[in-house]
């Protein structure tokens, strides 16, 4: 069972992460959307929204510290295990309670408001499923973890390490064998939510509009109605000066 869930399913996952945004990058872009409901209902969104993005934002930053960065790197550059601990409880809590509390308001509003319920699609019920149990787990273990509960186990020494075998197809699955309960059910949640990435709207998280960050200016000019009403009728194009 071990080598099935941490040896083999983590390829899985990844290969219909994969496979399916292909799939649907070639013959369904005009389905690749985030199915906006803006036009139903925007106060709630405008709270939730941001909370549940910005909040994601950073809970993803904190796992790609977590799990790539070798704690050898961390002690090298002088911070100390309390340090670090303190620093990722910290910061992953509110990080995670951002998330949590943004996607709850936008699971309230969806439930809430009629014409967003109308316009919510049979998938969506099990992604949020899966995204809200993957925050709610990640929390829940955070907070076993740094209250002592879980007998003093060490992320960095048996997760991260099982993660990084990942990237080298030798998955050394033994090492997720010891970790707490809460912490194998995150990572079940985890990649089960990847899989369900290019079938769900959350595929859009793909085609983030960074280009607004870089392009020019639009310059908008306006013109005297009284000089555009002296002029004569034309037909066909004008040739700009």
């Amino acid at each position: 069972m071990d080598l099935l869930l941490w040896g083999v399913l983590p390829y899985v996952s990844i290969s219909l992460l994969v496979a399916g945004t292909v799939w649907r990058a070639r013959f369904d872009q005009f389905g690749w959307t985030t199915h906006s409901t803006q036009l139903h209902e925007s106060r709630l969104l405008r709270i939730g929204s941001p909370l549940f993005h910005f909040g994601m934002l950073f809970v993803v930053l904190g796992h790609v510290v977590g799990l790539l960065v070798p704690k050898s790197w961390t002690d090298a550059a002088g911070l100390s295990d309390h340090a670090y601990h303190l620093l990722a409880v910290s910061t992953g809590a509110v990080a995670g309670a951002a998330a949590a509390a943004g996607i709850g308001i936008l699971v309230y509003r969806r439930c809430r408001v009629a014409a967003v319920r109308r316009a919510t699609l049979r998938g969506d019920h099990l992604m949020y499923t899966f995204l809200l149990g993957a925050i709610l787990l990640g929390l829940t273990a955070t907070a076993l973890n740094s209250t002592g509960m879980t007998d003093g186990y060490d992320y960095r020494e048996g997760i991260s390490l099982w993660f990084r075998s990942l990237f080298t197809f030798t998955p050394d699955y033994h090492l997720m064998a010891g970790a707490p309960l809460a912490f194998k059910a995150h990572v079940l949640f985890g990649f089960t939510l990847f899989a369900l990435i290019p079938y769900s709207r959350l595929v859009h998280m793909f085609s983030a509009p960074l280009k607004y960050l870089f392009r020019p200016y639009v310059v908008y000019r306006g013109r005297d109605p009284r000089q555009l009403a002296e002029r004569p009728a034309r037909r066909g194009w004008e040739r700009v000066s």
